[in-house]
């Protein structure tokens, strides 16, 4: 199994929006080759951060992925797919990207070094740092099934 980071404007989707969602949602929408690619690499139980870009720039909460890549309903175009997302929980602490690149131990983090990408991988090192620095005292695993909690 593995850890994701996803990336959304708050206002656009924001974790509200998926917290208040009933059931997963797709992450729909994403355009980028290797953000798509990387959807398609997910699993079922897969944990990601899910992060506030544009002014807030902080990782806000924990999704599972719910459903593996498949076409995405936002387009007609075969290209493009997309994986729902289900909420899991807040973080206790929103760790913020000043706070990440801060941090030596995350100095080769996608999100330090290509910030723009979208959906982005997260090392098993870098989950539990940046779980650590958000709080957390019993550290979320993936595979993460369905219905668990957070603490």
């Amino acid at each position: 199994m593995a850890y994701w980071l996803f990336k959304s404007e708050p206002n656009t989707w924001g974790w509200e929006h998926q917290k208040a969602h009933e059931g997963p949602a797709e992450w729909d929408g994403v355009r980028n080759y290797q953000a798509r690619n990387n959807m398609r690499q997910m699993k079922v139980g897969d944990l990601g951060f899910f992060y506030h870009s544009v002014k807030e720039k902080r990782i806000v909460g924990i999704v599972r992925v719910a459903v593996e890549a498949h076409p995405d309903s936002t387009t007609d175009d075969p290209r493009w797919e997309c994986v729902d997302v289900e909420a899991v929980c807040d973080v206790p602490k929103p760790v913020t990207l000043d706070e990440i690149k801060a941090n030596p131990k995350l100095e080769n983090m996608v999100l330090v070094n290509n910030s723009r990408l979208s959906v982005q991988p997260v090392t098993e090192e870098e989950w539990e740092e940046v779980c650590r620095m958000a709080g957390f005292t019993e550290i979320p695993r993936s595979p993460w099934p369905e219905g668990k909690t957070c603490g």
